[in-house]
């Protein structure tokens, strides 16, 4: 793992004060066919380490787009922007590239599996690409954490929906992330499996001591979160911790 990551990394860590994400007047612009659109429009966000977050809103409200610059998949248009104390508006490509392997995990609706590897070797991929020479011991032991331990060989074309976000899950968490991002993961399962992909992902929130931003339009799955943050038309309106809502 990249030297200089670890630095930073330990630095944010021995500060559990500081906010692992603190964005400010965070916008996001687009080009569209009728000109530029607005998706963010001046998001004010800070999060503590450990906490919890539920995002919640219309479809269109930006959730998704915040989800992806806190990811460092796409860069602001304007504004501040720091997850786990590392500045992301300043970070070329490859940067981005060892921030997230050092201090992301992402869990998409749609699973995101490699069709040609077992499923020990996609949640050893990021964990390969980091230099472990541990990987498949840790990967093995991320499937055990899901109740995967007899399909360790299994592609994901063997696997059942809920088999395949929960290798999915484990291959988020397998190098212990900081930050924890989750777009609707539940939305491809049943009601019964996607019950229990959720109280995986809150059970190794807890284990890890994870910050987890889980995007949802289910209530209840968002009251299990310590806050609920809500957004409109790419602002916040809503914030239940701070119990504000700022003005239109």
């Amino acid at each position: 793992m990249d030297a200089i990551a670890n630095n930073s990394r330990s630095l944010i860590e021995s500060d559990d004060s500081a906010p692992l994400i603190a964005a400010r007047d965070l916008q996001f612009r687009v080009a569209g066919a009728a000109g530029e659109v607005n998706i963010l429009r001046g998001v004010a966000l800070s999060v503590r380490r450990g906490e919890a977050l539920g995002l919640v809103g219309p479809s269109g409200s930006g959730k998704t787009s915040l989800l992806m610059l806190l990811a460092g998949l796409e860069r602001p248009s304007g504004g501040s922007l720091s997850v786990a104390g590392q500045d992301l508006t300043q970070l070329d490509e490859d940067a981005l590239a060892r921030f997230r392997r050092a201090h992301v995990g992402i869990v998409f609706q749609a699973f995101h599996l490699i069709p040609t590897m077992t499923a020990l070797e996609n949640v050893a991929v990021p964990l390969e690409f980091a230099g472990r020479r541990d990987a498949f011991d840790r990967a093995a032991a991320a499937l055990a954490a899901v109740g995967l331990s007899h399909r360790l060989g299994h592609y994901p074309g063997q696997l059942s929906g809920g088999e395949q976000q929960r290798v999915a899950l484990a291959r988020a968490t397998v190098a212990e992330p900081p930050l924890l991002l989750a777009d609707e993961p539940t939305g491809n399962l049943d009601r019964a499996t996607g019950g229990q992909i959720i109280d995986l992902l809150f059970d190794l929130q807890a284990r890890l001591g994870t910050t987890l931003l889980l995007i949802t339009h289910d209530p209840a799955l968002a009251a299990r979160c310590s806050r609920v943050v809500r957004m409109e038309d790419g602002r916040i309106t809503e914030d239940a911790a701070r119990r504000t809502t700022p003005p239109p």
